[in-house]
């Protein structure tokens, strides 16, 4: 898959942070990378080289970082709207 393509699918799942190159996952849509763990209220930056997924647990905050050209697919989680 190619980068311009994943890209998409990130800024469809999200929504740019004001001041920031960073972009929240939007209410509601949750995202699995690579068939991992699936991570909500997460902050996504999508840099030249790579992905960086942080999410806060507790009093900590995790970073999982992804090579662009390691990453072959990525789900979007969400619920049905009528």
């Amino acid at each position: 898959m190619q980068k311009q393509t994943l890209e998409k699918v990130f800024e469809y799942a999200s929504s740019p942070v004001h001041g920031t190159l960073s972009r929240k996952l939007r209410k509601g849509v949750k995202i699995q990378i690579n068939e991992g763990k699936i991570h909500e209220a997460a902050t996504l930056f999508l840099g030249d080289e790579f992905v960086r997924v942080t999410v806060k647990q507790g009093e900590e905050t995790c970073n999982t970082y992804y090579s662009w050209d390691k990453i072959c697919c990525v789900t979007t989680i969400g619920k049905v709207e009528d």
